[in-house]
């Protein structure tokens, strides 16, 4: 049997718990700027529809009683942290998905603290005493499964899905609730006459492939409730990446430049971090429509180089023709290789790929910045920032 644990709007109840007078309150997590969209809110602010990923401005017009916070990201790893030592406590099987979230496999810990649910529920008495924040658990012989029941009953809820009964779940299951099925995927199931994953059933093989593709196989084996993906302790990231919504609309690829090279350290921070180089490096654009574009470029030698990172993103930006304002842009980084793969040096384009010397700058300056701060030395270009 496998838990999902997802801990209960995560950022705004960490706010709430620091802060006792925004209990009770309408509290949306994602700063105080129009330009910019909701990262968590709270319960009561989903009351009124205000959801993640609503975009401040609205938010204001569906709750003009909220109150806006920036976000604290090491204040809420650092709680995050807390909250998977105790997973931790209960199973060395612990696979952590987000900030927020994680997954369990307990099968044979029945002698130990029960059946799954009686550990569920203990996993959230000590949560909820130890961290003072409750979770939704779901409890299911998937991970599939379970993450759909820790959805069901929330905030603070417990669903468990036995094996006996999952051949009606999914009979009933809307099929909206399916994790990877989006607005457009809906969109094409309905017009097919699919409203629950077993209406899946109803249609043959090649038809579900020919509209769907490869998802297809997916929607035809959970219909089945086959799913074979395994709970996969310390899991490694499959990218990362860093954005930011500006002040302004622009078109200005100075300004823009300022901004990626702000970026391509704070992702080469988390890739030493995460002890890995990275081969994918891209550049990520919102356009003042929010048209959304990204430019992709794969290197032969993998790095955790800010130098490079930034290099490689500054020439898909220049690249690029720009023919509106600019309202968002991000660096992102995959295709990751282990951080102690020997590096062959290159003969060539050295201003590119030559970034053995700023490697060690990067782990000079987080050296300092570490003992220091921030604030305590960086790029004159950044010196604005």
């Amino acid at each position: 049997m496998i838990l999902h644990i997802d801990m209960d709007a995560f950022y705004a109840s960490v706010e709430q718990l620091d802060n006792p007078w925004l209990r009770g309150k309408c509290v949306l997590v994602g700063g105080t700027s129009n330009r910019g969209v909701v990262m968590a809110a709270s319960y009561e602010a989903r009351q009124y529809g205000v959801r993640s990923a609503t975009p401040i401005f609205k938010a204001r017009e569906m709750c003009p009683d909220a109150v806006f916070i920036p976000p604290r990201m090491r204040r809420y790893k650092e709680v995050s942290g807390k909250v998977m030592s105790v997973l931790r406590e209960f199973s060395p099987e612990v696979e952590v998905v987000s900030i927020d979230e994680a997954y369990m496999d307990v099968s044979g810990s029945e002698r130990l603290y029960g059946d799954p649910q009686a550990l569920a529920a203990t996993i959230k008495k000590e949560i909820k005493e130890r961290v003072h924040l409750t979770c939704s658990v779901g409890v299911a012989p998937g991970k599939f499964l379970a993450k759909v029941a820790s959805d069901l009953d929330k905030p603070d809820g417990l669903t468990v899905i036995r094996p006996e009964d999952v051949p009606r779940f999914i009979a009933n299951l809307p099929i909206q609730k399916v994790p990877g099925v989006g607005k457009k995927t809906f969109q094409d199931l309905v017009s097919m006459g699919i409203s629950t994953l077993g209406d899946i059933k109803k249609f043959p093989e090649n038809m579900l492939l020919d509209r769907l593709g490869k998802f297809g196989h997916r929607l035809i084996d959970l219909s089945d409730g086959m799913d074979r993906s395994a709970v996969t302790p310390d899991a490694p990231h499959k990218s990362v990446s860093s954005e930011r919504t500006l002040a302004r609309d622009t078109r200005d690829k100075e300004l823009l430049n300022t901004y990626l090279l702000q970026q391509a350290e704070e992702v080469a921070r988390q890739l030493r971090k995460a002890n890995v180089n990275a081969s994918t490096i891209t550049l990520k654009l919102k356009h003042s429509d929010f048209k959304r574009v990204s430019r992709s470029k794969t290197i032969a030698i993998p790095t955790r180089s800010s130098e490079t990172i930034y290099r490689h993103a500054a020439r898909l930006l220049t690249e690029y023709h720009l023919d509106s304002k600019v309202r968002l842009i991000g660096v992102g980084t995959s295709g990751f290789k282990s951080g102690r793969l020997p590096v062959q040096l290159d003969l060539f384009d050295k201003q590119i790929h030559g970034d053995g010397s700023w490697s060690k700058i990067d782990q000079t300056l987080e050296t300092i910045t570490r003992k220091f701060g921030k604030e305590a030395i960086k790029r004159a270009t950044l010196r604005d920032e």
